[in-house]
C-alpha cells in the first residue's frame, strides 16, 4: 500500500476561514426556487410558503450567505418586479434560461428565507449591469437598506417590511465576459459602469462591500487581461473580484475529472497573481479579495441542449444532475481547495442549493432529500471554521490526460478556537487505498475524535428519489493517533473528515 505524509505545525498557517466561504447560490433557474425553496399548498409550507422540509436540510448544510438572484437571470432582471402585493407582479420572459418569471417570489420572500434559515445566513445580492445600470442599483439599495423617510425606503415599509433588510454584500453584475450574458459588455465597458455603480452606491453607504466581475473561467479567451482591465477601473472602489468555476469528466476521463482542483488551484493563484500586480501597477496597499461566488461538479455539456429545447415554461426541470460517489469526492476536493487559500478567497457560494446541481433536492409536494454532494460541504461547514495550517503533501502521483501529474492525496487540516485540529482528506486513487501518516508538530492532540469517509464499492452510487439515503458517510476503523503522529488509510476514491483533539 502506498503512504502519503505531511506535517502540521501551529506556527504555520494560511490564514482563518472567513464564514462566507460556506455560501450557496439561488438563482431563478429551473426549480431552485418554485417547487424547490418555495412551494405554498407543500405539505411542509409555512405560512410564507417556504418548505421546511428544505428549511431543515439547509440548516444541516450549514449555509452561511446566499447569493441571489442570479447568475445569468440577473441580467434581464427588474427588481420592481418583485416586490409589492403578489398579485399586482408582473410576468416575464426570462431570457438567460428560456423560461417564464412569475415574479411569485421576490426580494421580501429571499430575505424571509435568509431569516429562517437563522442568524448566520447573509444576503449577497446581485444587481443588474446588463440591460440596466447604475440609478437602478442606487434605487434597489436605497429600497433594501435605507431605514425611512424616502420614496423608496417607505414603499418598503408599506409592502411590509418596516424594517430595512441590511444587505452588506452587493455582486456587481454576473458574467459580463461571457458572450452568453444579456447585455455583455467589452472589459473597457464594464470596468467603467462597475467603478460609477460602485462609486455611487458608496455614496450611499461607504461600508457596503463589492464584488466586481471577474472571468467566468480560466478558459476564457480574455482571462487575466479582463480582470487586470476591470481592477485598473475599479480597484479603490471594490472589495473583490468574481470566480467562477464547473467541473465535469470529459470523454470518460475520470482520472482528470478527480484532479479538477488542480485547476481550481491554478485559477486562485493566477487571479491572486493578477490583483497583486494591478495593486503593484497603482501603487496601492490595498488588497484585492477572491469571491468564488459559483463552484460545483456540473454536467454542462447535458444542460445546454436542455435550455435550447424551452418554449418558455413556469420552473421547468433544468440542471438536475444526479450525483455521484466520484461527483461528491471531486466536491470534497474543490472545498480543500477553496480552505487551502482562505487567506485570499474570503466569499464562496455553491452553485446552486435546491434542485438546479444542487445538494438538496426536492419532489414538488413530496420529500427532500441530500445528494452525495450534500454530506461534503455540511461537515467542511461544521467543522472547517478557524484557521487553516499550511499542508504540504508528500503523496504518491498518478498520470492524467487533462493536468499532467497529479497527487493522490489532496488535503488541508483547520484548527478550530478550541484547538481541535480537523483533517479533511481526498484518495484520489479509484483503485486502492492510500496510506496517511501525519506529523503532529506542536499542536497538543492526543485522540482520534472521528474518523467519517464518504466512500462506496460503487463510485457510480447516488442517492434518488427511490433511495434517498443509499449513500452516507460512515465511520472508518483503525485510525490512531500515538506519539504526535497520526496514522490512517484512505478508502480507495474517499472524501475523509479526521477530527483530532
Amino acid at each position: 500500500m502506498r503512504t502519503a505524509r505531511f506535517t502540521l505545525d501551529p506556527s504555520f498557517t494560511v490564514g482563518e476561514v472567513n464564514p462566507r466561504l460556506f455560501g450557496s447560490f439561488v438563482e431563478h433557474l429551473g426549480r431552485c426556487v418554485y417547487t424547490g425553496i418555495f412551494e405554498p399548498g407543500h405539505p411542509t409550507a409555512d405560512a410564507d410558503g417556504l418548505r421546511q422540509d428544505v428549511l431543515d436540510l439547509v440548516r444541516e448544510l450549514g449555509v452561511t450567505a446566499v447569493r441571489y438572484p442570479g447568475g445569468n437571470f440577473v441580467s434581464g432582471y427588474k427588481w420592481e418586479d418583485s416586490v409589492g402585493p403578489v398579485e399586482d407582479r408582473p410576468r416575464r420572459l426570462d431570457l438567460a434560461w428560456r423560461s417564464t418569471e412569475t415574479n411569485r417570489f421576490g426580494l421580501s420572500e429571499y430575505i424571509a428565507f435568509l431569516r429562517k434559515i437563522g442568524p448566520r445566513a447573509e444576503p449577497m445580492m446581485a444587481v443588474n449591469l446588463g440591460t440596466r445600470g447604475v440609478a437602478e442599483a442606487l434605487e434597489l439599495q436605497e429600497y433594501a437598506n435605507h431605514p425611512s423617510g424616502t420614496a423608496l425606503s417607505d414603499l418598503r415599509a408599506e409592502h411590509g417590511d418596516k424594517d430595512p433588510f441590511g444587505i452588506r454584500l452587493w455582486c456587481l453584475g454576473n458574467e459580463m465576459d461571457g458572450p452568453w450574458q444579456t447585455g455583455h459588455k467589452t472589459a473597457e465597458e464594464y470596468g467603467r459602469l462597475a467603478a460609477e455603480t460602485a462609486r455611487a452606491m458608496r455614496q450611499i453607504d461607504p461600508g457596503v462591500e463589492l464584488v466586481a466581475c471577474g472571468s467566468s473561467g480560466q478558459s476564457m479567451e480574455t482571462f487575466a487581461e479582463w480582470e487586470a482591465t476591470v481592477l485598473k477601473e475599479t480597484y479603490d472602489l471594490v472589495d473583490h473580484i468574481s470566480l467562477h468555476a464547473y467541473y465535469e469528466p470529459h470523454d470518460g476521463d475520470i482520472d482528470s475529472f478527480l484532479a479538477s482542483a488542480v485547476d481550481m488551484e491554478s485559477f486562485i493563484e493566477n487571479v491572486v497573481a493578477t490583483c497583486d500586480h494591478v495593486g503593484a501597477r497603482l501603487k496601492s496597499k490595498k488588497r484585492i479579495n477572491l469571491s468564488f461566488d459559483e463552484w460545483n461538479v456540473w454536467y454542462m455539456s447535458q444542460s445546454q441542449a436542455e435550455v435550447a429545447a424551452l418554449d418558455w415554461p413556469e420552473a421547468p426541470r433544468l440542471l438536475e444532475d444526479n450525483y455521484s460517489v466520484t461527483d461528491a469526492v471531486v466536491l470534497g476536493s474543490l472545498l480543500i481547495a477553496l480552505l487551502r487559500h482562505a487567506d485570499r478567497v474570503t466569499v464562496a457560494c455553491l452553485a446552486q442549493l435546491v434542485n438546479v446541481i444542487a445538494p438538496i433536492m426536492t419532489e414538488p409536494g413530496g420529500p427532500a432529500w441530500r445528494q452525495t454532494t450534500f454530506f461534503p460541504f455540511a461537515q467542511a461547514s461544521a467543522h472547517g471554521r478557524g484557521e487553516v495550517l499550511d499542508v504540504r503533501v508528500d503523496s504518491p502521483t498518478y498520470d492524467t490526460r487533462k493536468y499532467g501529474e497529479a497527487d493522490l492525496l489532496h488535503a488541508t487540516a483547520v484548527r478550530g478556537e478550541d484547538g481541535t485540529v480537523t483533517v479533511f482528506a481526498v484518495n484520489r486513487c479509484r483503485t486502492g487505498p492510500l496510506g496517511l501518516e501525519v506529523a503532529l508538530g506542536g499542536v497538543g492532540l492526543s485522540s482520534v475524535v472521528e474518523h467519517s469517509v464518504l466512500s462506496d464499492a460503487d463510485p457510480d452510487a447516488r442517492n434518488t428519489l427511490a433511495e434517498p439515503e443509499r449513500v452516507a458517510p460512515h465511520a472508518a476503523e483503525g485510525t490512531t493517533l500515538d506519539d504526535g503522529r497520526l496514522s490512517a488509510v484512505l478508502e480507495p476514491l474517499s472524501w475523509n473528515v479526521i477530527r483530532l483533539a
